[in-house]
């Protein structure tokens, strides 16, 4: 297997930073890396694959028996480091990401398996101190998260036209698994001191994610019920529902409120616009029917709305479009309307990490994602590169080349009749 040092952790963060959210090298970083990998487990995990693999692969790649591969992947998935999911009677397995991923699943668990209180003032650190993690990570193209309308404040003529993936509801209704786990960045304030009085059992996962998340014992199962329920519950106390920038299966929906939120206080520091998508609604005052009360500049967690020569403003360019000042407009001159043209939403996460590789310039290092390989590196560097000539970025951002690229993408991972 190798000589284990302290450089595996270094590999570990290169490793992460092939993928197309890229991670930023910080002491912090290291420190937390060293609290939830074992030397050994960074030593394997920086030599995964990109893409999604078998327990075979993974087997030859740590040139391990497969017996002793599925016991540490078993180990690995139930820390929540890397995913497992299953495709067609076989299991494949993916190194979990930072954020919508390893960050959140190590402070959801409550079994003791890691000092909460240390990675939350190294994620403090990490994320809210320093911009240089989140100017990196969120600044991809599309943006990782995307802000669901709340739909009981649109108007009935909005609602006959609002599609189906634009509503936390059919996200819910259509989900075959739900789990709730503890809110990552509510639970990060509290360690700090800081955390608002917002219920911190509020976070959501569907689908495969929640699955091994049930199993794990990182998060509980719930009903559809239930999750409307919560849903609607946040919604009365003004947080924001944040979900994965995809129209199909996205895999969480989190709670969110502008005083603890990694997302929405990064989004107010930074002016990213790449932190987060807006839903494709937008609120617009009527003067008429205004009485200038303040209470939607106080319940806006972006700061989208001011006052401006006597009047309640909407700053369009700011505003995300999640309906919280529309749900405590007391006249209801607070409306929300469709905005005249649509936000482009990725169809899934195979279509989102396809465009997100070509505008990061990091598609070489998913057709060529062998680890060990030197011929590889040399190939995902010439790849990249090439990438960078605009002739060659435009013709990969055609839907056509998207197409071909995702196919060999799912041929890689043995998916080839995944539906794209």
């Amino acid at each position: 297997m190798g000589h284990l040092t302290v450089k595996n952790y270094n590999s570990l963060y290169k490793r992460m930073d092939q993928f197309v959210n890229g991670v930023f090298d910080s002491k912090s970083f290291y420190e937390i890396l060293k609290i939830l990998f074992t030397d050994e487990e960074a030593f394997l995990c920086s030599l995964m694959p990109l893409l999604p693999a078998s327990l075979e692969k993974i087997s030859q790649i740590w040139e391990i028996s497969v017996t002793e591969t599925q016991t540490i992947l078993n180990t690995l998935t139930g820390k929540g480091l890397v995913y497992e999911d299953d495709f067609e009677g076989s299991t494949l397995y993916t190194l979990a990401i930072p954020v919508f991923g390893f960050f959140e699943f190590s402070l959801m668990r409550n079994d003791g398996m890691f000092d909460r209180k240390a990675l939350s003032s190294l994620y403090n650190q990490y994320i809210t101190e320093d911009d240089h993690f989140v100017r990196k990570y969120f600044g991809s193209n599309p943006p990782i998260s995307r802000t669901f309308v709340q739909e009981n404040v649109l108007s009935e003529d909005i609602v006959s036209e609002i599609l189906s993936y634009e509503k936390s509801s059919h996200i819910i209704e259509v989900a075959d698994t739900i789990s709730v786990g503890t809110c990552f960045c509510r639970h990060k304030m509290e360690h700090a001191g800081k955390a608002c009085d917002n219920p911190q059992d509020v976070c959501l996962s569907f689908g495969s994610i929640a699955k091994t998340l049930i199993e794990k014992g990182i998060a509980r199962e719930i009903t559809k019920a239930e999750a409307h329920e919560i849903v609607k519950n946040c919604i009365a106390k003004g947080l924001v529902q944040i979900g994965d920038n995809v129209k199909n299966k996205p895999a969480v929906i989190c709670n969110c409120c502008s005083c603890c939120c990694d997302l929405l206080l990064s989004y107010k520091r930074t002016g990213l616009s790449t932190i987060v998508t807006p839903s494709h609604y937008i609120s617009r005052i009527d003067h008429a029917a205004c009485d200038i009360c303040g209470l939607c500049i106080e319940k806006c967690p972006v700061d989208a709305i001011r006052f401006a020569k006597g009047k309640v403003v909407v700053d369009a360019r700011w505003c995300l479009g999640c309906g919280v000042c529309a749900n405590f407009c007391k006249t209801k001159a607070c409306k929300m309307e469709a905005r005249p043209v649509k936000v482009d939403v990725p169809e899934d996460t195979l279509r989102k990490v396809v465009l997100s590789a070509i505008h990061q310039k990091k598609v070489g290092n998913f057709l060529f994602d062998n680890q060990k390989s030197t011929a590889h590196k040399i190939l995902r560097e010439f790849i990249n590169f090439l990438i960078k000539i605009p002739p060659i970025k435009w013709m990969l951002l055609k839907k056509t080349v998207q197409d071909r690229l995702l196919a060999f993408v799912l041929k890689k991972c043995n998916m080839e009749n995944f539906n794209i």
